[in-house]
């Protein structure tokens, strides 16, 4: 339940801190005092737009912060799953407005985002308004009425994890029939392309061979004499090649070891090098032996790397590997191309079996809605009656829809409040006091099966009077005996019934003028009653009334 509500800076609040208790409590104060202000505060703890204009002084940031008791309401499992500190029976929540735009929220001091926050405001508090009877004629908010009543909360969300499922399902086939008809508006033009690249039997890394190749073969005769006059160095004939002034070295060294201590080192070494020099002289030999002038292998070779080139060109690539990993898509495309009836009929079937799977539950889920729909007919209808609505029929009417993320259930609220009149929806048959109420009689019907912790109604009683008045009063104080409800009101046989009474009023200081708000005591409660019931000039007669009023409820 809520425990504490504190509004710093916001709009003619300089500060207030309001502690909430349960049961009833009636909130009541003239028309602009405000009411309307407090409930906008409200509005933002649980994920309402924020607005700088909402600031009273722009030189500080503006603070709505809500405290509430949720012991008893399993929230556990929602903290860690968001990461938040779980402090057992209390929750902080608090909403922070800069000067600048900046909007923070925060639960219980964690940084949270407003989708976190609203999701967990849901599960605390209820705010429900003249503005939210709108809702009323709305078919998505009545099949949520049904779906709260029915309770069957495992089976909406199994259904929602099978219809993602076959909606996943769906998708991928349509999906692959618009690549196949993308694809074969283009196979011509694939096959073709495919077709020249496989006409060359491409290698990975080939141009780099055939490039080598290429100046090998262009510069044969230059090759050539490199290489004769590199072995003529190494091994020609006469005294001075490298060999022969190796072979007098090593020999001179070996002599010299005999003879003289500490050269053994520089011994090895030079027949190290003979031993080399004599290895490189046979590679070089060999090579000028493999080194053949060819013009025909030439002209290949460079037709071949002229074929390469141009494709590199037409393809917009640098490499023959580029190329390979073109000509490996297409293939690819192809492929799949080829395959693509074979799989959309697999996934056809497989779309079938999952619709199947879907449909039954959808079918369990409408049986269970019916059932909660037809409770729900009859307690609302009980409650409503004592209400002034002594005619009133109602109706849950079910359409078969195809599925839909929702079921396969549209519903339509239906009302007749009068002798004689046909049911229809409740914009074409009702009045603004009518729907109030049934709307009253719809929140403390949902209020009790889903245990909300707190439920607030702002000024839903308007247009209403006398014994229709008190009954309202009535059902509220009813619904308060099991959960907490804080109500704003004008009608004095609605505020009577209250366990707390809070009056939000203003007060004006030299410069400014401020919202306050106090918890009236017996007195006080007897005295603002009795204000309700005759006006600015309260009578000896209205304070009886109030008195009356008051003890009647206790």
């Amino acid at each position: 339940m809520l425990k504490q509500l504190k509004i710093s800076n916001y709009a003619l609040i300089d500060s207030l801190d309001i502690s909430f208790n349960q049961g009833l409590t009636i909130i009541t104060g003239e028309t602009g005092a405000g009411k309307s202000i407090m409930m906008g505060a409200l509005s933002l703890i649980l994920g309402g737009k924020a607005d700088t204009k909402v600031i009273r002084n722009l030189e500080k940031k503006s603070v709505i912060e809500a405290i509430f008791d949720i012991d008893e309401y399993g929230l556990q499992q929602f903290f860690e799953d968001n990461d938040i500190e779980y402090f057992g029976d209390e929750c902080i929540l608090r909403r922070e407005i800069a000067p600048n735009g900046r909007t923070r929220a925060f639960i219980n001091d964690t940084p949270v985002t407003l989708p976190i926050m609203k999701a967990l405001s849901m599960n605390l508090i209820d705010i429900h308004s003249q503005h939210g009877n709108m809702l009323l004629a709305d078919s998505k908010y009545q099949l949520g009425v049904i779906d709260n009543l029915h309770g069957d909360a495992a089976l909406i969300s199994e259904y929602r994890e099978r219809y993602a499922d076959y909606k996943e399902v769906s998708a991928r086939i349509k999906s692959l029939r618009e690549s196949k008809e993308r694809q074969e508006s283009e196979e011509d033009y694939i096959r073709f392309q495919l077709a020249q690249l496989k006409e060359l039997n491409l290698i990975p890394g080939e141009d780099a061979e055939l490039e080598a190749e290429e100046r090998k073969l262009s510069n044969v005769n230059e090759i050539k004499s490199n290489l004769w006059q590199c072995e003529e160095l190494m091994s020609g004939d006469g005294g001075s090649s490298m060999l022969s002034s190796l072979s007098v070295l090593s020999h001179n060294m070996s002599r010299l070891c005999e003879i003289y201590d500490g050269v053994e080192d520089i011994a090895e070494r030079i027949e190290a090098m003979f031993i080399e020099a004599k290895d490189v002289a046979r590679t070089i030999s060999a090579l000028q032996n493999d080194i053949v002038d060819d013009p025909a292998e030439l002209d290949r070779v460079r037709d071949r790397l002229n074929a390469i080139y141009s494709l590199e060109t037409k393809h917009k690539v640098r490499t023959v590997d580029e190329l390979v990993a073109i000509r490996d898509d297409y293939e690819a495309k192809l492929n799949v191309l080829d395959n693509f009836d074979e799989e959309i009929t697999r996934l056809e079937r497989e779309l079938k079996d999952k619709e199947k799977i879907v449909t039954a539950i959808a079918g369990k889920l409408s049986t269970r809605r019916k059932e909660a729909a037809a409770a729900f007919e009859t307690a609302l209808i009980n409650l409503a009656m004592p209400l002034g609505m002594k005619n009133l029929r109602f109706h849950v009417h079910f359409d078969e829809t195809p599925l839909s993320a929702t079921g396969i259930d549209n519903v339509h609220f239906l009302f007749a409040f009068n002798k004689q009149q046909s049911l229809m929806p409740v914009e074409d048959s009702a009045s603004g006091g009518e729907i109030s109420r049934v709307m009253l009689c719809i929140k403390s019907i949902i209020a009790q099966k889903m245990k909300l912790p707190t439920i607030i109604f702002d000024e839903v009683d308007t247009g209403v009077s006398g014994d229709i008045a008190n009954r309202m009063g009535e059902l509220m104080r009813s619904i308060s005996c099991n959960i907490q409800v804080i109500t704003i009101t004008h009608l004095p046989q609605v505020a009577a019934k209250g366990n707390n009474h809070l009056k939000v009023y203003k007060r004006d200081t030299a410069d400014a003028t401020f919202t306050s708000v106090r918890v009236l005591d017996e007195n006080e409660r007897i005295q603002e009653i009795a204000g309700m019931l005759s006006g600015d000039k309260v009578s000896e007669a209205a304070i009886n009334n109030a008195k009356i009023l008051l003890a009647s409820n206790k």
